[in-house]
């Protein structure tokens, strides 16, 4: 599906009213912002708050997905490929497909914009992450990034 028209997210509100807090992973909160049902799945934005300071997730690979976040409050620390970035306010960093990543909040608080293309199976993974009831095993975590086409190729990033 495309959507023909254009249309406005309000700030603080989701695409479809439904804010996805993951568990297990970070406990970050993610509101869509722009879906895959918008663009014929070529691309998928997220507001993410981050609720997680020393937290993030496992370094991990998205075969099929180019990546982006644009940090709008607090710290953060990337890795892409063998390379390491801290990530302040206003900075943007660019995740190509197939190049292991991963991030750890450094902030207490923290808020991004993240972009997927094509949007995947992103949404699906943010509203199966909310639905956990208990911290997940590191093989439920591999398990359910495998399903949503990402592959887990190490552990999270440690601060310090």
């Amino acid at each position: 599906m495309l959507t023909p028209d254009g249309f406005k997210v309000k700030a603080g509100e989701a695409r479809f009213g439904v804010h996805y807090t993951m568990k297990g992973v970070t406990l970050n909160t993610l509101d869509i912002k722009i879906s895959g049902k918008d663009t014929a799945n070529n691309l998928a934005v997220f507001e993410q708050i981050g609720h997680t300071p020393n937290g993030g997730p496992p370094l991990h690979i998205h075969p099929n997905q180019d990546e982006w976040f644009y940090v709008l409050e607090g710290e953060y620390l990337f890795q892409v490929g063998e390379e390491r970035y801290t990530m302040e306010p206003g900075d943007t960093i660019f995740l190509p497909r197939n190049v292991p990543h991963a991030f750890v909040q450094l902030s207490e608080n923290a808020r991004v914009v993240v972009s997927y293309a094509p949007a995947g199976k992103m949404e699906s993974f943010f509203k199966v992450t909310d639905q956990w009831n208990s911290p997940p095993s590191k093989e439920e975590i591999a398990k359910v990034f495998e399903d949503h086409d990402m592959k887990v190729v190490g552990p999270p990033l440690k601060v310090g």
